[in-house]
């Protein structure tokens, strides 16, 4: 028999979105804003070494960018997207280290594909035309 309705709601806490088995951080305004500045931050930075000129050689404030993209990227993974290792019990975190994994071997591998193609492919004769009326 079920007990006589009270007009208050029972929650047992086994739902999928709030339940203890979802393991999902939901986040606060202070950790909404908390990425935000730090998003800010990791953006406004970049950008002052590029107007500012403040390394001499480009190659180098390219890589000091990469970085900070890379750091923005786990910010955003972790205050806006609440990926940890507790979330959906750790399959999302792996999801990503798989996905990032692929994205590298593509990468690496059109870019070592690229780059022989164009060395092996280069007719020998290309030298010749420069004589050639």
């Amino acid at each position: 028999m079920t007990p006589p309705y009270t007009g208050t709601p029972v929650h047992t806490g086994g739902d999928a979105e709030h339940g203890p088995e979802a393991g999902a951080a939901h986040s606060s305004l202070k950790g909404y804003v908390t990425g935000f500045v730090l998003s800010v931050v990791l953006t406004a930075v970049p950008f002052w070494l590029v107007m500012s000129k403040a390394f001499d050689k480009s190659s180098t404030t390219a890589v000091v960018i990469l970085g900070f993209a890379a750091v923005q990227i786990v910010v955003h993974m972790i205050y806006f997207l609440h990926m940890n290792t507790k979330s959906e019990g750790g399959w999302s975190l792996l999801a990503l280290i798989f996905t990032v994994m692929i994205v590298v071997i593509a990468l690496s591998g059109s870019l070592w594909v690229m780059y022989h193609l164009n060395h092996n492919m280069m007719p020998a004769s290309m030298h010749d035309m420069r004589n050639m009326p």
